[in-house]
């Protein structure tokens, strides 16, 4: 059960390794609107983007961004990156103790 949770672990740090890159470009793209990736960094941000969209599309059509005046606060986001945290405790409690 170790090698399991060996993996598991792998997976799930890669996954919020993938979630931190989609928080950080998001908000480049916020506040630079002219930018757009070339190169191997837009073959990157596919991958990150194909990996962290379905969940996060999913959980957005169950809880949609709450508006704030002007500003939409999307907490499917939060929720998918405090999901994958805790998936990652319980884990290491259940797997790798």
């Amino acid at each position: 059960m170790e090698i399991a949770g060996r993996i598991i672990d792998v997976v799930l740090w890669v996954f919020i390794g993938m979630l931190w890159v989609r928080f950080i470009v998001d908000w480049v793209q916020v506040f630079a609107r002219s930018w757009s990736p070339r190169g191997v960094v837009l073959v990157v941000l596919e991958a990150v983007y194909s990996v962290t969209d379905p969940p996060i599309k999913a959980l957005r059509r169950v809880i949609p961004p709450l508006r704030l005046g002007n500003f939409a606060l999307d907490l499917s986001f939060i929720i998918v990156m405090i999901s994958a945290y805790v998936l990652r405790f319980v884990n290491a409690s259940l797997l790798l103790s």
